[in-house]
């Protein structure tokens, strides 16, 4: 095959290309699924704290989500979505067919995933002819939460809510392998500062602490988890809570669950428990049977569907 003919070929591969990004589009629209590209500038709500120069290396094409500056050019599976993309595209394959070495693309890392600061063209062929791995120079940008691909702004401002709130707490340190928590609802976080402060305020009041130093910001974090979050979070799992506020996260429940157990305990006169709390929110509070099985529905179509209880 000659020049000519591997160009002919480059040209019917966009075009297929660009056909199965409109097909995408389409589909994207009917499941309310993203369909584009991350802007690496959302990467700023996450508060990256440093930034390493990796070198060049190999890594995942399916692990690469974003752009920094063409991400509206691509869709989420780096297919092309305009036609003046077509000559480039074209040349970037064509080069590939005549065998020729093609340098490698530039990516920031983030949280495990990828964003293209040069190389866009190279990563569409690529993706487009199922390659695996790619030659690329990497620069990290320290985040302590990972990205899967699949966030959209909010699940970005999440996020970077989070990787705040493991800062200020530092509960990786404390409790190492701690169970991941997250919200669906931006604002969750400082609610749960709010929990730990609580909790420090009431731990240094308990009977027999008279004269001992103050509890630190470290002892209230870990006694939080260990016995207030965790013991909620097993509360749901001892009775299944999950299955009924289908889209939701422990991290939801938790603090549903908390604010219903301050309301119990106001109208009892006493403490009521975590697990008395639990059932009785959940018998109260859980979504309808219809309308669990809908949200069951929107979420197996692959919808990023919150429903409220």
């Amino acid at each position: 095959m000659n020049a000519a003919d591997k160009r002919e070929q480059a040209k019917q591969e966009v075009e297929r290309a660009r056909l199965m990004s409109d097909v995408r589009g389409f589909l994207a629209v009917l499941r309310r699924t993203p369909a584009e590209l991350l802007p690496f500038d959302w990467v700023k709500y996450l508060s990256p704290e440093g930034e390493h120069q990796l070198g060049v290396q190999p890594i995942e094409v399916d692990r690469i989500i974003g752009s920094v500056d063409r991400y509206r050019e691509f869709d989420r599976h780096y297919l092309p979505r305009e036609k003046h993309l077509d000559e480039r595209w074209i040349g970037v394959r064509s080069a590939q067919l005549q065998g020729k070495e093609l340098p490698p693309i530039q990516v920031y890392e983030v949280g495990g995933r990828y964003f293209v600061k040069d190389g866009n063209h190279r990563v569409s062929v690529a993706r487009r002819q199922g390659q695996k791995y790619i030659d690329a120079s990497v620069i990290r940008l320290q985040v302590p939460v990972p990205l899967s691909g699949d966030e959209d702004l909010r699940d970005i401002i999440i996020k970077g809510e989070y990787a705040r709130f493991l800062r200020v707490t530092r509960l990786g340190e404390l409790v190492p392998g701690h169970r991941p928590i997250c919200f669906t609802t931006p604002g969750r976080y400082d609610k749960l500062l709010d929990h730990i402060r609580t909790r420090q305020y009431y731990l240094d009041r308990k009977p027999g602490r008279e004269g001992l130093p103050p509890v630190t910001w470290e002892e209230a974090v870990e006694s939080w988890y260990r016995r207030l979050y965790l013991r909620i979070i097993h509360k749901i799992e001892d009775h299944d809570v999950m299955l009924r506020f289908p889209g939701r996260t422990e991290a939801d429940l938790y603090l549903w669950i908390m604010d219903h157990r301050y309301f119990l305990t106001e109208q009892a006169g006493h403490d009521v428990g975590s697990e008395q709390a639990t059932v009785d929110f959940s018998e109260r509070h859980a979504p309808p049977l219809y309308r669990r099985v809908g949200q069951r529905v929107r979420l197996l179509l692959g919808g990023k569907v919150h429903p409220t209880v």
